[in-house]
């Protein structure tokens, strides 16, 4: 009896996983993104105070990812 208790998949807790997922690797898709293109705005505008504008939209960008992954987590709660 406990095997079939076991076998029984909880729909709920599924889509609850898979949203955390979705979460939680966009955010750490986007912070490992962040991180490169902040080292390398960085590195421009050390060289370069006009590039701030760019360096700042560059870094901006990522974060969309995170907003496709709350979306999806959205979607699948």
């Amino acid at each position: 009896m406990v095997g079939e208790e076991l076998a029984v998949i909880d729909a709920s807790g599924m889509r609850a996983i898979g949203a955390g997922l979705a979460i939680g690797l966009t955010g750490l898709a986007s912070a490992i993104a962040e991180k490169d293109i902040g080292t390398a705005a960085i590195g421009a505008m050390a060289e370069n105070e006009s590039l701030f504008g760019k360096g700042l939209i560059l870094t901006v960008i990522p974060e969309t990812i995170v907003i496709f992954g709350l979306v999806v987590a959205l979607l699948i709660k």
